[in-house]
C-alpha cells in the first residue's frame, strides 16, 4: 500500500512502479532483495538463472530474456560485470524499452560507455548513472553509497531503498567519479601489503606494522586489504584499473594492475575477495 511520508504527503508511487531488475551477482542479488522486500513488483534476469532461485521463492517473476524482462517495466536496474556485458545486454534490452522508461545503469564500467548507453537508449528513454560504493554487506543493509549523474526524478525513492545518494552532473559524470574512487581504494590496498610485505623483509612484527599502518593515513586501506564479510572480486579489480588507466597515464595504478593481475591469473583468486589478493602480494 501506498506510503506516507515525514511531511504527511503519501507517495501513490512506492509500490506501483514495475522494476527490472538485471544481474543478480554478488553485489545485484542483495541489492534487489532489497527492492522486492521493500513491496517493488520485480521481474529478475541473469546469465546463470539458478541465481534467481532464491529472489524468485520470494516472489520475484523470473524473465527468460532481458528483453522480457524490461518489457512492462517502469524501471530497468542493470547491475553488470563489465562494459563488455552491459554492451550485450543493450543489444537485447534497447528494442524493448518502453517510451518513458527509467534505466538505472548501476555497474562500474567508465564513462564512456555509459554516454554511448546514453546515445542508444534514446531520448524516450531516461538513462541514470548510478554506481555504488560499498561491498555486500552494505548492499544487504541499504547502506550503499550511489554516485548520481543525470535526472534521478522519478526513481529517488527506489535509490533509497539502496542507500545514500551523492549527486555528480550529467550522465558518465558518476561513472568517471566511481574509476576515481575504486582506484584510489585497490591501489591504497596494493599499496598496503607491498608496505607490509616490506615490513616482513625487514623483521618487523607484523602486527605491530599493521597496527602502525591502521593508525596512520592508510587506515582505510588497511581496514579493506583486511576486511572480512565483503566481496569484491580480484578480477572485478583488474577490470577497473584496466579503465582508469586507459583514461590517463598512471604509473602506480599500472603498477598495481600488474600485481592485480597476476593475483587474477590463479583461478582461485580471480573470484576471491580483494584481500585474498592482498594476502598474494605481500607474501609473493
Amino acid at each position: 500500500m501506498p506510503q506516507t511520508d515525514q511531511t504527511g504527503h503519501t507517495d501513490q508511487t512506492e509500490h506501483t512502479d514495475q522494476i527490472a531488475f538485471l544481474g543478480l551477482g554478488h553485489m545485484g542479488a542483495p541489492m534487489a532483495r532489497r527492492l522486492l522486500a521493500a513491496g517493488h513488483p520485480l521481474t529478475v534476469w541473469n546469465r546463470t538463472a539458478a541465481k534467481a532461485a532464491p529472489l524468485v521463492a520470494e516472489g520475484a517473476v523470473l524473465a527468460a530474456s532481458p528483453a522480457d524482462a524490461v518489457r512492462e517495466a517502469d524501471v530497468v536496474i542493470t547491475m553488470l560485470a563489465d562494459p563488455a556485458a552491459l554492451d550485450a545486454i543493450a543489444d537485447e534490452v534497447v528494442p524493448a524499452l518502453r517510451p518513458g522508461t527509467r534505466w538505472i545503469e548501476m555497474s562500474t564500467v567508465g564513462p564512456d560507455a555509459v554516454r554511448e548507453l546514453a546515445v542508444r537508449a534514446g531520448e524516450s528513454v531516461t538513462l541514470v548513472d548510478a554506481p555504488v560504493m560499498g561491498s555486500t554487506d552494505r548492499a544487504a543493509a541499504g547502506e550503499l553509497g550511489i554516485l548520481a549523474g543525470g535526472d534521478t526524478t522519478g526513481v529517488e525513492h527506489v535509490l533509497a531503498r539502496l542507500g545514500t545518494v551523492t549527486r555528480t552532473g550529467g550522465p558518465g559524470s558518476a561513472a568517471a567519479l566511481k574509476l576515481v574512487l575504486n582506484s584510489a581504494v585497490i591501489g591504497g590496498v596494493a599499496l598496503v601489503a607491498e608496505a607490509l610485505r616490506l615490513a616482513d623483509a625487514l623483521g618487523v612484527d607484523g602486527d605491530t606494522a599493521r597496527t602502525a599502518l591502521a593508525n596512520s593515513p592508510l587506515g582505510g586501506a588497511v581496514a579493506r586489504a583486511f576486511a572480512e564479510g565483503v566481496h569484491f572480486g580480484t578480477a572485478l579489480a583488474v577490470k577497473d584499473l584496466a579503465l582508469a588507466t586507459k583514461a590517463a597515464e598512471l604509473p602506480v595504478m599500472e603498477a598495481a594492475l600488474d600485481h592485480y593481475r597476476r593475483a587474477a591469473a590463479d583461478p582461485a583468486l580471480a573470484d576471491a575477495d580483494l584481500s585474498r589478493a592482498a594476502t598474494r602480494i605481500r607474501t609473493v
